[in-house]
This record gives C-alpha cells, structure tokens and sequence, in this order.
C-alpha cells in the first residue's frame, strides 16, 4: 500500500488587473473611473498652476474679511464665509480650493451613482456627466474664492437627497438642512427651497410627516440667520440689498417721463440715455452712481423705485430680462477672444500674476497667513488656458437639454426628474429678472440639468422596454 500524496497548493499571484476584478463592480464601473482620473488631473492643473487661489475682484476679498469677523452683512448672507472661517486652521487657501474641487468631484460621482441606480444605462451616464468632470468654469470656480462652486455642490446635494426612492423624514430633514445652507451662500436658494417645498407636497406617497419635517429643517437656518440678522442691524432678513440689486437691474430701461416717481424716490432715477446706459452691476458698485448719493434706507428705497419702474413699464422690464436671456444662445461664453481683455477678465484662468491692491491684500494675507496673491506656474498654468479655449458645454446645449428633459419630464409625468429640472430653470431664469445676466449665475445649474437629463431618459427606457 502506497503512502498518500501530499499536494501542495500554492497561493495564485493575482495581477493587478485580476485583483481589480475581485471588487464589487469595479469592473463595470472602469470607464467612469478613467473619466473621474481625468477629471481629477484637470484640477490638479489648476492646483499647481495656480497657487493659492483665484481671486474676483473685491468680493472674494468681502468672504474673507466675513470670515475673520462674522457679522451679517448688507449686500450677501454668511454661509460661504463661515465655511472659510471652517478651514480657516488648515493651510490657508489651498485647502479651500483642494476642498472645492472634491466636492466638485463628489458632486459628479452622486449624480453618476443616482442615475445608474434609476437604470439608466452606464455609458450614458458617463456622457451625462462628462460636463461635471470637464467643463473648464466649473473647475475655474471651483479654484476661486467665492461662494459659487460650494452653493453649486450643497443646491445639487439637496435635490439628490430628496429623489431617494424611499424618502424618510430622517432623509427629508437633512435636504430642508442642506438647502436651507444654500440659501445662506446665496440668497436665489430660497426659491430652490420653495419649489423642493412644493415638489414634496404634490409628490404622491410621502405623507404629511416627511413633508413637515422637511420645511421645519428648511425654514429653522433662515430664521435663526434672520434673527441674527435682526438684532445686528434692526432688519429681519437674509441680506439688506434685494431692493437694490433690482433697481440695478431696471436701470437698464427706466424712463422716469414714465414712471413719475414720487419725490423721495426721484434721486434714484437714471440721468444718462438708455442706449449708451451700462450693464446692472455699474450702477450698484460705480462711485458715480445716483444709489451711493441718496441717504436713508437705500434699500427701501430703491425697492420703491424698483416696483414703480416695473408697474410702469412691464414690457421694457420683459424685454430686459429677455435679452439678458438670449446670451443664453451664443456658443461661446465669454465676451471676448481677444487677448487684452482675457488678461483682465476674471473669467479666464489668468495669463500672468497681478498683485493684489493696498486694500484688499490684510484680509486675503490675514487667511493665508503670507503673500496671497495668486501665483501662475507654468507650463500647468497654460495647459489649462489652453484647454479653456474648447474644454466648456455651450449654453444652447444646455438649453436645449434642459428644455427637452422639462418636455419629457411633463409629458412622461417623471416627478423624479422634473425637480432637478425646474431647480436648474429657475437657477438660469431668476437672475435677469432679480438682477442682470451674469456667466457665473448659470453654472450652478449644469449639474441639475445633467441630473434632471439622466433621469427623464432612465424613466424613456423603462417605458420602451415595457414591464420586466
């Protein structure tokens, strides 16, 4: 009889690709992956060729004095400003902007996640996404410090939150928490919080519970801020200014032979001719405008004149909105290519180092901690001003987008998607009728847009293969 054989078995050496294929749907998921890297090395250009931070004109320089000194203020609420005042023990400026960018990227992830989970199909998510991950302004707000990128991230965190396919009222209060946050970074959150509020309320099988808990969690911040608010300055509110950003915004066509307005308000009527008359933001921030000459309540003021331009002229009103709104159909964004005024404009990754002026530069070096202004490495720096030439959604793509998802999203009844959808319109609609058109206003609303997009064509697929 022969002694039984010992077999030894030794441990198989796994590649790294095999190893790779042992996760719970890497595999699967590889090409987002690939495309999420590339998005990453896109702001790691911008890390390294532009150190600290990016900077826009004075307000960046308002968010960091708030930050130091947090008293609410006239023109915008605290929220970004007690978020730098969160980092502010880090490593000055570059943690904010390294910060930003991954919530950018976080944000980019959530929503490829969501609309996979909806069955939507994972190319077409990664399509729907690649705006997140590439668009060249969202990486230059991200790398900038204002309130834009972190109200971006907490506006779209929200409405995912909320298209959970089981909505608890735990889930619920953490949206009213979370987009009660984006409407102390900018005040135009509060209408994204009331249509959530009526999304909620129409939405069929969450029950009265989910739905109070969620305006509870919602309204709870912007009282105790308005609170705060009252007792600094006597006003019960998020800002002290929405009266003056709209007079800014009917200046643009107010003509007092039609208005007539009353003798407190006349001061505030504009004195050069409508044809050779600025842009809105002129008129609040210039020295020479007739808003810095009046005393008193200035807002209350130039509510009151605001509201009787409006009542007065309605269709010029309209008309100024509107054409506001149809910078919406030119395929570039910005003003110019021309190369002297992509040096000054703080919408271009700049070409080459400004210093920062006398009275700007204690608060930004207060936060960093040293020098503060922005220093351009190369060749990163024009890598990146090279990509920003091609490396963009143009807004009527977007538009068109939009408008389809809103048209699906009715016609299909998708509740689920006609929530993003509506918050992305009223993100791009508001503003040039609250107070002018800015580039910088419609970004926030891509990632909805993509969202919104994704999950009208999930719920299309669904309905063309019929019952499984």
């Amino acid at each position: 009889m022969t002694a039984p054989a010992v077999v030894f078995v030794l441990p198989e050496k796994r590649s790294p690709l095999r190893r790779w294929r042992l996760l719970p749907g890497g595999r699967r998921h590889l090409p987002f992956i690939v495309a999420l890297v590339l998005g990453l090395v896109l702001r790691g250009l911008a890390m390294l060729g532009y150190r600290p931070a990016l900077f826009f004109w004075a307000d960046s320089f308002t968010y960091l004095e708030s930050a130091a000194h947090p008293v609410p203020g006239a023109f915008r609420p605290l929220g970004y400003s007690l978020f730098l005042a969160a980092l502010a023990p880090g490593p000055g400026l570059t943690l904010v902007t390294a910060v930003q960018h991954l919530l950018g990227v976080g944000i980019a992830v959530a929503v490829y996640a969501s609309q996979v989970r909806r069955g939507l199909s994972r190319w077409a998510a990664i399509v729907l996404v690649v705006p997140l991950l590439y668009d060249e302004f969202l990486i230059l707000l991200e790398h900038m410090v204002m309130a834009d990128a972190l109200f971006t991230v907490l506006v779209t965190g929200g409405v995912l939150v909320l298209l959970r396919q089981r909505l608890t009222a735990a889930a619920a209060a953490l949206a009213g928490v979370v987009l009660s946050l984006a409407a102390l970074t900018r005040t135009i959150g509060v209408l994204v919080l009331a249509l959530a509020a009526a999304w909620l309320l129409l939405k069929r099988g969450n029950g009265w519970r989910v739905w109070t808990t969620f305006a509870a969690a919602g309204l709870a911040p912007l009282l105790a801020y308005a609170t705060w608010m009252s007792a600094t300055s006597g006003v019960f509110g998020l800002t002290r200014a929405d009266g003056l950003f709209l007079w800014a915004r009917t200046t643009t066509f107010a003509d007092c032979s039609v208005i007539r307005p009353e003798p407190r308000l006349a001061p505030l009527c504009p004195g050069t001719p409508v044809a050779s008359r600025p842009a809105p933001p002129y008129w609040l921030w210039s020295s020479w405008s007739p808003v810095n000459h009046v005393h008193g309540d200035r807002n209350g003021l130039a509510r009151g004149f605001a509201r009787a331009a409006i009542l007065a002229q309605p269709g010029d009103y309209l008309a100024a909105a509107g054409s506001d709104l149809r910078r919406l159909l030119r395929w570039e964004r910005t003003t110019s290519r021309d190369a002297a005024v992509r040096r000054t404009n703080p919408y271009w990754f700049p070409f080459e180092e400004r210093s920062l002026r006398p009275s700007v530069r204690p608060a930004a070096e207060a936060y960093e901690g040293g020098p503060a202004a922005t220093r351009v490495h190369e060749p990163y720096a024009g890598w990146l001003r090279a990509y920003q030439r091609f490396g963009y959604l143009p807004f009527p793509l977007l538009v068109l987008a939009l408008a389809g998802t809103l048209i699906v999203a009715a016609v299909r009844r998708r509740r689920d998607a006609l929530l993003p959808a509506l918050t992305a319109a009223a993100l791009i609609l508001a503003p040039p009728f609250l107070t002018g058109f800015d580039v910088r206003y419609v970004i926030p609303a891509l990632p909805s847009t993509c969202l919104a997009a994704g999950l009208a064509l999930a719920g299309t697929a669904d309905r063309l293969r019929g019952p499984r």
